[in-house]
Formats: structure tokens, C-alpha cells, sequence
């Protein structure tokens, strides 16, 4: 299994354009502790040709440009892209699809919550349906998201993205708002998590054993944006748990028997994002690697 990390960072990407908190800060000002990292979006592929796209970042035509393995290959229009799926209805997860509407065939999965938002914006009908199938998936189904490239999704505790939310928001709830993804190639087991409220026995279990993890790494405390004076919401308001603490989620995978550990999806505010700081030194002392744009993880 071959996956790309094509965006490292939460929404708004690092740095925000309109910030300077300490590590935007360093940041704009070229500090090489501090890499610039785009929205949150992973290719993968099971032999190298077939591509998915998981998410679909604003950034996504910048991604694409800076991994050769998705570039046109033959003749006058062509893309190796296979799929694209969403794994909620976040505007950093959904915004590149309005660039890739040139007229080549790939096929567009969401659930059908995910689904009824986007045709409920008549943006996205640039998409021409020539072209761009809408493929509707259920929880726990498999499908084929690329050539040999076995995927499952599946509720994770989260909320609906924040455009989407009505009077009452829940918090954690499980369903088809917020959805992780499983990979498969042969015996090989592979999940994608760029959002989660909180760490369930049943998340567990289905995590225990496997090769790769990629999980929420939005913030390094629950706090971190007040602190920072760049928001009000915790991390929780906004449906990611931390990565430190009790209740974190180093402590709470800790116990688990995986293969590599990889923060994926983090937020500019996230001190991790400086190389050498302490949190940096904690995460890593944990078995954790911090995900950057282009990294490579091969499964």
C-alpha cells in the first residue's frame, strides 16, 4: 500500500493567512523549525498507478503538482486519480473538488449525509455528471476505491461540519457526519482519522493490531486555541480530542498494539508543528511521527 500525505494541517492550513499565533509566527517569518503545511488530504494507491483521494483540500491543485505519481500520464486529458472520498463535509475537505471539473472521469464517494449537502450547494454542480459519478456509500460497506484498493468507512465520534450545524450541536455523536477509513491490500490494514471527538471501545477494537494509523492530531490541549488567543471553542466544541492529557489521544491509543503512529490533520496552533519543542519531544518519545506535507508511508 502506497499513501502520500498530499496536506499535513488542519483547516486554514500553516500558516492561517490572517495569523500569528507563536507558530504561524515562525512561520511567516521563515523560522526552519516550522514547515508550511497545507489542508488535510492523503492519496493512496495499491500499486502505484490507481490513485484515491481521501478528502479534497482547497490546496488540492498545489498537491497534485508537487506528487509526480498523480500527474497526467497519457494522451491529452488523463489523471491516475481513480476516486475521491470525504470523510465529512468540512469546507478544507471539500473545497478542491471545485478545481477538478475538466471533464475526466472519477468517481466522487460520500455518505449520503455528506452527499445531500453537496448537492444542496449548486456550486458543486460544476461537477458535470458526464464525468464525475456520485457515489453514495453506507457505513461498513466495502468498496473498491482504486485498482486492488479495499476500503471500508465507518463512523467515528464527531459533529457535523460547523456550516451544517443547527440550533442544538451534538458532540461525539457516531454516524454519518464524521467517518474514518479503513484500507486493505492482501493482509495489510491501514486507517485514516483526521477527525475524532473521542476514543471509544469499539474504535479500539478496530484499530487493535493494525499496520498504520493516521489519527487527529488537531491540537496539542484541549485549550490550546484560547490560550492562544486566536479562539473561543476547545478542541472538543469542535469535535477533535487532544493529543495530551488523560484524556488525549497518546494516552488513549497507548496501549494498542500498532504498526506506525502518524498525527495527521493539525492545527496551526499545535506547538508539535515546531521541530525540537517539547511537545515535539513528547510526541516522538510516544512512537508518534508528525505528518508534513509529501510525506511518504508505505504499508
Amino acid at each position: 500500500m502506497h499513501i502520500r500525505v498530499l496536506g499535513a494541517a488542519a483547516g486554514g492550513g500553516l500558516p492561517q493567512w490572517n495569523c500569528r499565533c507563536e507558530v504561524c509566527r515562525l512561520a511567516w517569518a521563515g523560522d526552519p523549525r516550522v514547515t508550511p503545511r497545507t489542508q488535510s488530504s492523503i492519496a493512496v494507491s495499491a500499486d502505484g498507478h490507481s490513485w484515491a483521494l481521501i478528502n479534497c483540500a482547497p490546496e488540492v491543485l498545489t498537491q497534485i503538482r508537487q506528487t509526480p505519481a498523480l500527474f497526467p500520464q497519457q494522451g491529452r486529458r488523463h489523471t491516475p486519480i481513480a476516486s475521491v472520498l470525504v470523510t465529512n463535509g468540512d469546507i478544507d475537505h471539500i473545497g478542491g473538488l471545485l478545481s477538478l471539473r475538466e471533464s475526466s472521469p472519477y468517481r466522487l464517494y460520500a455518505t449520503p449525509e455528506i452527499h445531500t449537502a453537496l448537492g444542496d450547494s449548486p456550486v458543486f454542480n460544476v461537477l458535470n455528471p458526464d464525468h464525475v459519478e456520485r457515489c453514495g456509500v453506507e457505513l461498513e460497506q466495502t468498496l473498491e476505491l482504486a485498482e486492488g484498493l479495499e476500503a471500508r468507512i465507518f463512523a467515528v465520534p464527531g459533529k457535523a461540519a460547523l456550516y451544517l450545524e443547527g440550533d442544538d450541536v451534538e458532540i461525539g455523536g457516531e454516524g454519518e457526519a464524521t467517518v474514518g477509513v479503513e484500507f486493505r491490500v492482501g493482509e495489510r490494514r491501514a486507517y485514516y482519522i483526521p477527525g475524532c471527538a473521542t476514543l471509544t471501545e469499539r474504535l479500539a477494537a478496530r484499530l487493535e493490531g493494525a499496520d498504520l494509523v493516521m489519527f487527529d492530531g488537531t491540537l496539542w490541549r484541549d485549550d490550546e486555541m484560547i490560550r492562544a488567543g486566536v479562539g473561543h471553542k476547545t478542541g472538543l466544541r469542535m469535535g477533535h480530542m487532544s493529543m495530551a492529557g488523560n484524556d488525549g489521544s497518546m494516552a488513549a491509543l497507548a496501549s494498542l498494539n500498532l504498526g506506525r503512529r502518524v498525527f495527521v490533520h493539525i492545527n496551526n496552533t499545535n506547538p508539535v508543528l515546531i521541530e525540537g519543542s517539547p511537545e515535539r519531544q513528547e510526541a516522538e518519545r510516544q512512537g508518534w511521527e508528525i505528518s508534513y506535507d509529501g510525506m511518504e508511508l508505505e504499508c
